[in-house]
């Protein structure tokens, strides 16, 4: 385990390398800034890869639409469960693994058909399901409501038949309201780092699931939402504060402090951030608008701070 988290500090840093150098660098001015999505889609969590492509979810039945970057066009590819669809990530192989928010779940769809490859039972009884990350050797799930990590373990193209339960000791402590949400690996790729949405606090997870604050010299990450890292640098969303927490991390994870935050009059309180070329993309979740059939959603991109 060790061996395999070590492993994904020389990952990250490709594919940091891979983000700032993927395209043309005038590219990104030709791509649109706005992408718009079904009215009634309630986005939540986004996920991007190589390709010019974002895959958006939402929270309303579990529904995933495939955006092109170059166009802002788009379409569902996977009709949704019936049950939310949070946060998202993207593999190498095309595969995304899917956390499912309140339906206590997650699963795997191929993001080239739309098919389910795999659904797991991660816990019965209530859950919140929030948010996801890829190591070198698992896929690790958060859960708001329940102090746990759910771990996939991953072997090549091998998915397996269940997912393991970690649960989390330490200084993280769970209490009314969003607990652990979004979730990222340290920039050593040794462990992994988790915000706490209802007090601000980001904390350090060994893989044992033992966490250890983070010392942010005095600053929160109240309303801390999705996380994306790129080498040292940590974005944290703060959704309801329609901002994104720009941090500056040393190598193991412990230690970090903002050094600025970044805000757009398009944002609509935005959920999690995912990265592209020169920019950032944020789906607008509008967790302060009742939503309705008619309600119109969108994802907005910025310049990467």
């Amino acid at each position: 385990m060790t061996r395999s988290f070590r492993a994904l500090g020389a990952i990250l840093a490709a594919l940091a390398l891979a983000v700032t150098t993927g395209g043309p660098a005038g590219a990104d001015s030709h791509r649109p800034t706005s992408i718009p999505l079904p009215d009634g889609f309630q986005p939540e969590g986004i996920a991007t890869g190589a390709g010019p492509f974002a895959f958006i979810s939402s929270m309303a039945d579990g529904s995933i639409y495939r955006a092109d970057l170059r166009t802002g066009r788009g379409a569902i590819i996977s009709p949704g469960p019936g049950t939310p669809s949070l946060g998202m990530k993207l593999d190498s192989r095309g595969r995304l693994f899917v956390a499912g928010g309140t339906g206590g779940d997650a699963r795997v769809v191929d993001s080239r058909t739309g098919r389910v490859l795999a659904s797991y039972r991660l816990v019965t009884g209530p859950a919140f399901v929030n948010d996801v990350i890829l190591t070198h050797g698992a896929a690790w799930f958060t859960d708001s409501t329940n102090p746990v990590l759910y771990k996939l373990p991953l072997r090549g193209d091998r998915l397996p038949a269940t997912a393991v339960r970690i649960p989390l000791t330490g200084d993280l402590e769970y209490g009314d309201g969003f607990n652990a949400n979004g979730i990222t690996p340290t920039p050593d790729g040794r462990g992994l780092i988790v915000v706490q949405s209802n007090t601000g606090g980001l904390f350090r997870v060994d893989p044992s699931g033992a966490t250890r604050r983070v010392d942010l010299h005095g600053e929160s990450l109240r309303e801390g939402d999705g996380l994306l890292l790129r080498g040292r640098t940590l974005y944290a969303m703060q959704n309801r504060l329609n901002a994104v927490a720009v941090l500056r991390l040393n190598a193991t994870g412990t230690e970090g402090r903002v050094v600025r935050r970044v805000s757009d009059p398009r944002f609509d309180v935005p959920a999690t951030v995912a990265a592209f070329g020169s920019r950032l993309y944020l789906p607008n979740a509008r967790f302060d608008t009742t939503p309705a059939p008619d309600t119109p959603y969108d994802a907005v991109a910025i310049p990467r701070p």
